[in-house]
């Protein structure tokens, strides 16, 4: 089985003419170059090739000759994706439409006075969504959640291009003090922010059943989330047509030290989201163990 390894595939050179393009070029040339890019992986990349073959013909039951076309189709909506979390974070911001959906939850998480931990997932482009929330004119501490494990050099490349926003980063350490962090961020009212779907080798792991079949997932965010007495929300930011975005919010139900139960929860509502948006899948990994 192939694990996810905490990694994304690229090189400093490819993103910095990648932000070139957009930047010099614009977004709506920067997509047509993907007509090229998404096919050189589509042809090439046969270990995510098998990942999204079986999540799109087992797992949506999708015939085979409309999975092959919805392949070429995932790789040119990721790079979509990604040309628009490059442009967004470079101050493109209002290039961009969207409509929120659920946007009295989260005001109403606030009001609560107790902090709130968002769950998502690596569907749709997320990473934008602090972006986004400015605009719904509530004020506080968005902090993320993460692994350390992604290149180094290209993180602190973005970070020199990107517009200052309210994110702060909590990196989870070995000694568990990450879990000090994040009890004091929700005394002092802030937002926690978790992606659900992805673990590493040794750590603690949740089985559930998603689209149908049993897959592995991390067992932190929804033992933390199930243990703190504050509201939960799952949150997506799902790309639609042209450059419009739509930012949906749905309320947790929580029962008090129950992670598995949780985990069923955000189940259900990520495969909600994927039935409708079953392009914007990211987990191009052997996400259910089953590719062989």
């Amino acid at each position: 089985m192939t694990q996810w390894q905490g990694k994304s595939k690229g090189t400093l050179l490819g993103y910095k003419i990648f932000v070139f393009c957009i930047e010099k070029l614009g977004i709506k040339i920067a997509y047509s170059i993907l007509v090229f890019v998404a096919f050189y992986y589509f042809v090439t990349a046969w270990s995510s090739n098998k990942s999204l073959y079986y999540y799109l013909h087992h797992r949506h039951g999708f015939s085979k000759g409309k999975t092959i076309r919805m392949m070429y189709m995932s790789y040119f909506r990721f790079g979509q994706i990604l040309i628009d979390k490059t442009a967004i974070s470079v101050g493109l911001r209002n290039r961009f439409t969207y409509e929120f959906d659920g946007i009295d939850i989260l005001k109403q998480l606030l009001a609560e006075k107790r902090g709130a931990i968002l769950i998502s997932a690596h569907v749709g482009n997320f990473e934008v969504a602090e972006y986004f929330f400015a605009d719904i004119d509530f004020e506080c501490q968005i902090n993320l959640v993460t692994t350390d494990r992604e290149h180094s050099f290209i993180k602190e490349y973005f970070e020199s291009i990107s517009t200052k926003t309210n994110l702060k980063f909590i990196i989870v350490q070995d000694d568990m003090s990450h879990i000090f962090e994040i009890n004091n961020c929700l005394t002092n009212n802030e937002i926690i922010c978790f992606t659900g779907d992805r673990y590493f080798p040794g750590t603690k792991v949740l089985i559930e059943e998603f689209l149908g079949e049993e897959a592995t997932f991390p067992a932190g965010p929804f033992s933390i989330a199930s243990r703190m007495k504050v509201p939960v929300a799952y949150v997506y930011v799902m790309k639609e047509k042209n450059l419009h975005y739509h930012l949906y919010t749905r309320r947790a139900e929580v029962k008090h030290r129950d992670a598995q139960h949780l985990l069923k929860s955000y189940c259900d509502s990520v495969t909600q989201i994927v039935k409708k948006y079953p392009l914007q899948w990211f987990n191009y990994y052997d996400f259910w163990g089953k590719d062989s």
